[in-house]
């Protein structure tokens, strides 16, 4: 849920639970002051006819029948209420109403009140003077008057709420969504963040909270892009020395294996020469020992092209791809037909970014011909002014991405290159089905 509706959806509950509460105590004390009310009313009118007895007693109020409520309805008359007289002696009744207007009220609400408070509750209190109980006061209050003020009150207190929380809620709005704009300001650089662009940072803030949190996701970003810098710097050095090791372990096999082969075929041809004058016996044995120096000196030409191909070093990277292509159809047989595409010039690219195409494209095509069982593979290579982009594409047997987790350090290997040269890998599948490997690459990469 979004945290500006959280927060306002708490404030309404919150609201919402101090209106019940307000209500039931309005409602209360409603009830409270109305008992209240008729309590007065009886004791007011207990003293009025005690006070007329003193009047009779004392020869002033002969005139007056007992009891006379016209005092009571000159001086205190209440709306809605009810007294009543019975005497002691004769049982005569005598009563005086007050008529009211009383409003309408939602039949809900009036149960309610019924049920918790009971209105209209009636008081009885005895008159005596000198000892000597003359009768007893009734006082009936109206019910549904209580009630018609109680629901005119809980309106009233309804209606200043209802302005009460629309008013706070908007102002709460208005302050929180102020407060929270940074939110989307730290999404978005989060997000920069993800896609790579270590080098963003977050704005300063106002409020010391975000503050806080846009200082902290900055180192945090700081960090990543020097552990990333450091790890690229690192990559580069071992890919140097990687090419630097495999030219020395080539270097090292075309002098001295090769001279050594060649040392022992001169030698073979010499014993041979010998053998078939004085010892033709020895003649299946020379052979033998061509046959081997022979087969040793494929296997080291075949370990000197993957180490370090010659045409890479004397003819550049078009010359090497071209040839690594040709040997592919040729050990293929036909099986699978690889071609090549080169756009641009590929003398412009330096040794590290040459070598680097040059030793992805020859992992890509010794995956294809292990896995793929394809039998059409096609390379690409596009040299723009800042770019160069090789792309591998294959009809095999591929058809869903990701790999499992077994598929080998290939892939792996790979990538370690081209981030090691700050750029892109992207796999995906070409139609019908098949594997499509494109890596671009910056042509001058950003020194950090």
């Amino acid at each position: 849920m979004n945290l500006l509706r959280h927060l306002l959806l708490r404030i309404v509950a919150v609201a919402a639970l101090c209106l019940l509460a307000t209500t039931a105590y309005l409602l209360a004390d409603s009830d409270q002051a109305a008992k209240q009310a008729t309590r007065h009313i009886a004791d007011s009118l207990s003293k009025q006819l005690s006070f007329q007895q003193l009047q009779i007693s004392a020869g002033f109020g002969n005139g007056v029948a007992f009891p006379d409520f016209s005092l009571w309805k000159q001086t205190q008359s209440v709306a809605g209420v009810c007294v009543g007289f019975v005497a002691a002696d004769t049982r005569q009744t005598r009563s005086l109403c007050n008529g009211a207007d009383v409003a309408a009220v939602p039949n809900g609400f009036a149960a309610l009140y019924r049920w918790f408070f009971a209105p209209g509750l009636v008081l009885t209190q005895t008159v005596s003077f000198k000892g000597r109980d003359y009768g007893v006061l009734t006082v009936t209050p109206s019910a549904e008057l209580e009630i018609s003020q109680a629901w005119a009150a809980i309106r009233r207190l309804l209606g200043l709420s209802a302005i009460t929380v629309f008013a706070v809620c908007g102002l709460v709005y208005l302050s929180l969504r102020h407060a929270l704009r940074p939110v989307q300001t730290i999404v978005t650089g989060l997000g920069q963040l993800e896609q790579g662009q270590l080098a963003y940072r977050l704005p300063p803030f106002a409020l010391a909270e975000w503050q806080a949190i846009g200082k902290a996701i900055n180192q945090l970003a700081a960090s990543q892009q020097q552990l990333l810098d450091e790890r690229q710097r690192l990559a580069v050095q071992l890919l140097k020395l990687q090419e630097e090791e495999r030219r020395y372990v080539a270097r090292e096999l075309h002098d001295d294996l090769g001279q050594g082969l060649a040392a022992i075929n001169a030698v073979t041809a010499a014993i041979a020469q010998t053998a078939a004058q004085h010892c033709p016996e020895l003649l299946a044995e020379t052979g033998q020992i061509s046959e081997i120096t022979a087969h040793i000196l494929t296997s080291v030409r075949g370990m000197l092209a993957r180490l370090r191909p010659a045409e890479l070093d004397g003819l550049g990277l078009a010359a090497s791809l071209k040839a690594l292509v040709g040997g592919w159809n040729t050990r293929s047989k036909g099986n699978t037909h690889y071609r090549l595409t080169i756009t641009g010039d590929c003398a412009a690219l330096p040794e590290a970014l040459a070598v680097t195409l040059f030793r992805i494209c020859q992992e890509c095509l010794t995956n294809i011909a292990k896995h793929a069982a394809a039998s059409q593979a096609q390379i690409n290579v596009a040299i723009s002014a800042d770019t160069v982009t090789l792309t591998v594409t294959d009809n095999g047997l591929t058809q869903a991405l990701p790999f499992p987790q077994h598929t080998g350090i290939g892939l792996l290997g790979i990538r370690e290159r081209v981030t090691a040269l700050q750029g892109r890998l992207m796999l995906s599948i070409s139609q019908p089905q098949g594997l499509q490997v494109s890596v671009s690459l910056p042509l001058h990469p950003d020194c950090h």
